[in-house]
């Protein structure tokens, strides 16, 4: 295991990038290729909150694949279905639209599991009895802003520049 890969620590946060591989799968396989890829990652990242915690609010929501597991999966899968109702071949896309492709499957990561991390809280699964809901709610927003809109912005530049090449070797 390489210590960081696919995580740039930026204090207690962790920007994640391994969303523009999960994207660049669906765009070069298609979207069910594209979600077991997610599906992997999300599995390694169930694994990885048991012995490596990527943050201290991992022990507590990673644990659960529903936030872990299925979100990651559902990158794959979206990312890939958006950019077929955008083009007819592949082959064809443009860069906006590649560009757009990886920020869907960015905003699908960072939106659900953050919204599977809120719902979890609000039904009491969380173990955080004592944290206010006053205070952990901006936290999420914070991460939202700190994290998912830079995740975003590297998935809209990254997935266009590596998958276009990519698209001429894959038939």
């Amino acid at each position: 295991m390489v210590p960081f890969l696919g995580y740039i620590p930026v204090g207690p946060f962790s920007i994640v990038i391994i969303q523009v591989t999960v994207v660049i799968a669906a765009v070069l396989l298609g979207p069910r290729d594209g979600a077991w890829v997610g599906f992997t990652w999300g599995l390694i990242n169930w694994i990885r909150a048991f012995v490596w915690p990527t943050s201290p609010m991992a022990i507590y929501v990673l644990v659960n694949p529903i936030v872990s597991v299925l979100p990651r999966l559902l990158v794959g899968l979206i990312s890939g279905w958006a950019l077929l109702k955008m083009v007819r071949n592949v082959h064809d896309a443009k860069i906006w639209q590649l560009s757009l492709a990886g920020i869907i499957g960015s905003l699908v990561n960072t939106v659900l599991v953050l919204g599977f991390m809120a719902g979890m809280y609000y039904m009491g699964w969380l173990p955080l009895d004592k944290l206010n809901v006053q205070a952990f709610m901006p936290w999420l927003l914070g991460i939202m802003a700190t994290n998912g809109i830079p995740e975003a912005i590297m998935s809209g530049v990254l997935v266009p520049l590596i998958s276009k090449p990519l698209l001429r070797y894959v038939k």
